[in-house]
């Protein structure tokens, strides 16, 4: 082994703990809607890069609705069934009054994913939050 890759080699694994503990936490919780209602309202609060998924089961052809209130540093992305959030496209996002509607192009389990931009999310700010989620 050259001398370049040993120190290569040696500064990665000393940083490897580092890498590891820096993981960001994702937390998935569904949403369910009372009986006789179409809408819900959770409340959650996420920090640093910290991201929630709310996921809901939807029929193609109903519109979702939905919209976030609390802390002004958290936003949303809306993705379809079979869409994996940081690999593929969102169906919708938070607009500049933190709401989206939309009609579904597909059955199946949507996911709207809740985080923060990244200036608060590299200062460590928390997000308290309000999702509130409408089918119809």
């Amino acid at each position: 082994m050259t001398p370049f890759r040993s120190i290569l080699l040696t500064a990665l694994l000393a940083m490897a703990p580092t890498l590891a503990g820096a993981a960001d936490t994702v937390t998935t919780t569904p949403v369910h809607f009372a009986k006789g209602t179409s809408s819900a309202t959770l409340r959650g609060t996420l920090s640093g890069y910290d991201t929630v998924r709310y996921t809901v089961a939807a029929r193609a052809g109903q519109t979702m609705t939905v919209t976030l209130g609390g802390s002004a540093n958290a936003s949303f992305n809306v993705f379809a069934p079979g869409v994996v959030p940081g690999e593929g496209e969102a169906l919708g996002n938070s607009d500049e009054k933190r709401r989206w509607s939309g009609a579904l192009p597909a059955s199946g389990t949507y996911v709207v994913q809740v985080y923060q931009m990244r200036a608060q999310a590299r200062r460590g700010e928390k997000a308290p939050h309000t999702l509130t989620v409408a089918i119809r």
